[in-house]
């Protein structure tokens, strides 16, 4: 299988609209987590490290950056925490919409989802396990 990877002519007003775009994205994410922070450090920060772990396989489906949002709150324990980022950065390179950068090489690349997928989802599913039982193990 050869790759191409497509070279795109970058003006400054796509990568101006392109920043902007990011911009709006982190704000509006900083504005849900300090909405819900009340009720995420009422339920989030009781769940446990082992169900933050697993709660991201869901938020990766929808968007990685959402949950973390919401999830990191200053009374949550460094152990959740650590489960939570494991869970995260795992979870994350299993589709193209969990993780910023897997967009950006897909498009460069000219990948699909199907086939992103097709590689990233059997090898994300052993190194979650992995992580889960060393995680359990060592915290």
């Amino acid at each position: 299988m050869q790759m191409h990877i497509r070279e795109d002519k970058e003006n400054y007003s796509s990568i101006l609209r392109r920043t902007l775009h990011i911009y709006m994205f982190v704000a509006a994410l900083t504005l849900i987590s300090t909405g819900l922070r009340p009720l995420a450090q009422s339920t989030i920060t009781h769940l446990g490290g082992k169900v933050l772990f697993l709660a991201n396989a869901v938020s990766v489906i929808i968007d990685n950056a959402t949950l973390a949002a919401i999830e990191i709150v200053p009374t949550i324990s460094s152990t959740d925490l650590v489960y939570m980022v494991i869970g995260l950065a795992a979870f994350g390179s299993m589709l193209l919409q969990g993780n910023l950068p897997n967009i950006v090489a897909a498009e460069k690349l000219g990948i699909k989802s199907r086939e992103w997928a097709s590689v990233a989802v059997p090898t994300g599913f052993v190194l979650m396990s992995v992580y889960f039982v060393l995680l359990f193990i060592f915290l």
